[in-house]
């Protein structure tokens, strides 16, 4: 079921990204994005000082179809904060933060081997 800001209303690898935009099933899209199992969606967050549980509200709505979420830092690493690694483990959700060119790929390898996957990725600056 894909929600009506979904770029594409299914879940599919990052094909590419650069400055700024991630490519994907041959489209492009400007600013961070959500993969989820309903579609890759826009992402408002374009630091990881934005990225808390609002930001990631729809991660918690699909939360059921979502073992993994693997977040795209930019190009800095960053700790996930304790509280928001608990509230995403209580719903089942585990968590790896990692910049966001090892996240697409890390991404793209979990979803290519049938994982129930998501990821969260800032673009790049």
């Amino acid at each position: 079921m894909a929600t009506p800001d979904a770029h594409l209303p299914r879940q599919v690898p990052v094909e590419g990204y650069g400055k700024g935009f991630f490519h994907f099933a041959g489209m492009a899209s400007s600013g961070s994005i959500l993969a989820l199992p309903s579609g890759i969606h826009a992402w408002a967050p374009a630091s990881v000082a934005q990225i808390d549980a609002a930001a990631l509200a729809e991660v918690f709505r699909q939360a059921g179809a979502i073992e993994m979420l693997i977040i795209g830092t930019g190009v800095e690493p960053w700790p996930v904060p304790e509280a928001l690694r608990w509230r995403l483990r209580d719903v089942g959700i585990g968590v790896d933060a990692m910049p966001t060119r090892a996240a697409a790929s890390t991404y793209n390898v979990l979803l290519d081997e049938g994982r129930a996957v998501a990821a969260a990725l800032l673009a790049l600056p």
